[in-house]
């Protein structure tokens, strides 16, 4: 018999209902985790090194979050908090560009969020706040409700797949793969990417695509 998914932790108490009172509050929790994460990568973040930061003991933050996956939802929801959000200006697409680009600088400001965001999405409050601000600029829109939805989806999966092609490009051994891409279009096996490359403008003169790709889906979900 498969029994009944635990709700989420924002739908339980701020603490375990018996026990001393508190001494910490998920907020003051979740703000060592994502310093830890910031500072030193998701991989430093445990229950065990949080609790060391604040100077306890691993089972007391038990008292406030269940495990790991608890502090990883409060984690990115509490980056959703970052957002500001300005009132619709009636241009739908202007507006939800504004809220892309938000979502892009903070997740260069927290390298993690990209691939968390990817893995495993979450709705918390602040997330909440941001999925009201987009249907309130799309109330206007004729697209049916469930579209609206796959906008506010597709800005966030979209802007972290971009942030982590950023992160890759930066990366260690990119001009080699750029290389070997190169090298690949001069032998003559593959016309398609030899004309893809030679079309392609240099990287200086490209510039930012992030707008331009961004709009180009959202206007093909919305219609």
């Amino acid at each position: 018999m498969t029994g009944q998914q635990e709700p989420v932790i924002w739908m339980r108490p701020e603490q375990a209902p018996v026990g001393r009172p508190a001494e910490r509050s998920r907020a003051e929790i979740t703000a060592v985790a994502v310093e830890l994460a910031d500072g030193e990568g998701l991989e430093a973040v445990s229950m065990r090194q949080v609790a060391a930061v604040l100077g306890t003991g691993p089972a007391s933050l038990y008292r406030y979050v269940a495990n790991r996956d608890d502090l990883l939802d409060l984690m990115t929801d509490s980056t959703a908090a970052e957002y500001d959000l300005p009132a619709a200006t009636g241009d739908w697409q202007a507006d939800l560009l504004v809220v892309a680009r938000q979502a892009r600088d903070i997740m260069r400001r927290h390298p993690w969020l990209a691939a968390v965001v990817i893995t495993r999405p979450v709705l918390g409050p602040h997330g909440s706040d941001v999925l009201e601000h987009v249907l309130e600029v799309l109330a206007g829109h004729p697209a049916e409700p469930a579209r609206k939805l796959e906008a506010f989806a597709l800005i966030s999966g979209l802007t972290a797949l971009f942030v982590q092609n950023e992160t890759a490009a930066r990366a260690a051994g990119a001009e080699r793969r750029t290389a070997y891409l190169r090298h690949v279009a001069q032998a003559g096996n593959h016309p398609r990417i030899a004309a893809l490359l030679s079309a392609a403008p240099p990287v200086e003169a490209a510039g930012d695509r992030f707008d331009a790709v961004l709009a180009r889906v959202l206007a093909g979900v919305l219609g």
